[in-house]
């Protein structure tokens, strides 16, 4: 069974998508949907979730796990202001005043989802070195 690499092993391009271009894209997309859909918005802000652990799970324990989520939690809430701004819609969903409250939130979640991910990468990857010597 082939491991998935952590985000550091990977072609420097490839980095750069998964921890800069995702996050600032899903967050576009999130933020254009909240002048559209409440209900959209809000699949995608749990959908998130899964994200923010997938994410966290790229690195090897909770402490660089816990730094990706920041950092994707900053670039997946500025996004979402960022694009809702643009669209210049009503919001169809409530958002916290003032708006940047938003992104604090986000950077919150986004670090303790990455930690989790980062837990379970770091629990995974020494279940898998206990089993490799009995094999």
């Amino acid at each position: 069974m082939s491991r998935q690499p952590l985000l550091l092993d990977r072609p420097f391009a490839a980095q750069l998508v998964l921890a800069v271009v995702l996050p600032v894209a899903y967050g576009l997309l999130t933020g254009y949907l909240l002048g559209q859909s409440a209900a959209a918005y809000a699949i995608l802000s749990v959908l998130g979730i899964l994200g923010g652990i997938v994410a966290g799970f790229d690195h090897l324990g909770s402490d660089q796990g816990f730094v990706r989520g920041i950092c994707g939690g900053l670039l997946f809430g500025a996004s979402i202001l960022a694009a809702h701004g643009l669209t210049g819609t009503q919001a169809k969903a409530s958002l916290p005043h003032p708006h940047v409250v938003l992104v604090v939130i986000t950077v919150v979640l986004g670090a303790l989802l990455g930690a989790i991910g980062g837990g379970l990468r770091a629990r995974t990857e020494a279940r898998r070195a206990a089993i490799a010597p009995a094999l």
